[in-house]
């Protein structure tokens, strides 16, 4: 079993990244492989996910998301396939958060989530994940930037706008309160 690999990322897909450690080419689907830079040496904690016909390599930034990921692979009727894109869309604090509190909605929100599968999420890990917020908050800044650099944003407009922008809100409202504010 692996817990990360560290090396230098050498290619992106729309799925996964290729991370170059030791003249080994890790082929790792990641739920956000543009938020990576090409030739850039990254840790990236790891779920080798293996069955019958099938191992794979699931990678994340940090413990929490792949806590989460774990977490969520376990519920019935939610693989792996369909876990990575709940992180591609939703920041970690907002899905527990949305598990907590039961907020089928937001879960649906997700691809290939529907009534059944949130129900099954709410029902299995209600209570029983916790998070830090301040952890969120520094993660929620440096995917915040990650998404508006990837939108082609200069970094100097990046770190002027960020200060600005409320970190208790979620991902999506957080890069609506940026772009208002790049039109200003």
């Amino acid at each position: 079993m692996y817990n990360y690999i560290k090396g230098v990322l050498t290619a992106q897909e729309s799925n996964f990244i290729v991370l170059e450690a030791n003249g080994i080419g890790f082929q790792i689907y990641v739920a956000n492989p543009y938020s990576f830079e090409l030739n850039k040496e990254y840790q990236v904690f790891i779920y080798n996910h293996i069955r019958e016909e099938e191992n794979s390599l699931y990678g994340f930034k940090t413990l929490e998301e792949k806590e989460l990921f774990l977490k969520l692979i376990n519920v019935k009727g939610l693989g792996p396939k369909m876990a990575l894109p709940m992180l591609a869309t939703g920041s970690v604090y907002g899905i527990i958060d949305a598990i907590d509190r039961e907020n089928i909605l937001y879960l649906k929100k997700f691809p290939k989530i529907g009534e059944k599968v949130a129900r099954q999420i709410i029902l299995d890990l209600k209570g029983k994940l916790s998070i830090s917020v301040e952890k969120e908050e520094e993660n929620s800044v440096d995917e915040l930037t990650n998404v508006l650099l990837s939108l082609g944003y200069k970094a100097a407009d990046v770190k002027r706008v960020i200060p600005q922008i409320d970190t208790s809100l979620t991902l999506e409202d957080q890069i609506k309160e940026a772009l208002k504010l790049f039109l200003k």
